[in-house]
């Protein structure tokens, strides 16, 4: 499976990528984990049935012909999704905040529970666009148009405060003090990251600390120190935070992924 990123300079900006699934694929079925991550993800899938609880997510195909889509912004331990089969599916991966530029009422989709399934219909053209997109056979003119479709929905807007906000929180700075350099309690500042990324403050950051380490797990030399530089307090922190968020130990974990691939699944 490749991961594309965006070709559009501005799409670079709030997309990380995009990858598509064929129902001509070799594979009849197939099973993997996908673990916890700050993006808020996008999947278009056609003529399929899908059911999700626990943690699971079961995707057969449907005789109902048409397009299915859901979002998934939050999740804080592993997801399992089989295939029984083959299908056609676009999956797109939003940057932090960065949904929040194509679609207007964005908040309303983080408002609804994220352990069961949310279904992601944002505009009036969208599920006959991805359909015609999904039916393109040469990838290059697929690319050309998904990226020109999202592109015509761009909204120019100002979330500078949360840019830096998001920044900050990636750091070591308290998050009381984040607050109060903006003049804002701490309630609010979690009040406001719920409505345009869909977590807490301190949510955020425990994630963005554990992808981090795994982005980095090829360039140290033993997992004290890739604790140490991913801001994790000590290595029973590191140790916590990966089995909460893998159900597996660090060690164990990052020999069973690839981790130099931007998708990082655990294909069982």
């Amino acid at each position: 499976m490749k991961f594309y990123k965006p070709k559009n300079e501005l799409l670079r900006k709030y997309i990380e990528g995009y990858y598509f699934l064929q129902d001509d694929d070799k594979c009849n079925s197939w099973h993997y984990k996908t673990f916890p991550n700050n993006f808020t993800i996008v999947t278009v899938m056609q003529d399929v049935s899908m059911t999700q609880s626990n943690n699971k997510i079961l995707i057969t195909s449907s005789k109902e012909t048409g397009i299915y889509s859901n979002m998934v912004y939050r999740y804080t331990s592993p997801i399992e999704i089989f295939y029984e089969e083959p299908i056609n599916e676009i999956t797109l991966y939003f940057k932090p905040l960065g949904i929040n530029f194509f679609v207007e009422d964005a908040a309303r989709y983080y408002a609804m529970d994220h352990t069961t399934e949310i279904k992601f219909d944002p505009f009036t053209d969208f599920k006959a666009e991805m359909q015609k997109i999904l039916t393109i056979s040469e990838r290059e003119e697929q690319i050309e148009t998904l990226e020109n479709y999202w592109l015509s929905k761009y909204i120019d807007r100002d979330i500078s405060m949360l840019e830096k906000i998001i920044k900050e929180i990636e750091t070591d700075t308290r998050i009381n003090e984040i607050a109060k350099k903006y003049n804002i309690s701490r309630q609010y500042l979690n009040k406001l990251l719920q409505k345009k990324i869909g977590k807490s403050a301190s949510e955020y950051r425990r994630i963005h600390r554990f992808r981090n380490s795994i982005v980095e797990n090829n360039e140290v030399r033993n997992l004290t120190q890739l604790s140490h530089e991913n801001l994790f307090y000590d290595q029973s922190h590191f140790n916590k935070d990966f089995r909460e968020l893998t159900h597996k130990t660090p060690g164990s974990f990052l020999k069973k992924v690839d981790t130099g691939k931007e998708v990082v699944w655990l294909f069982i």
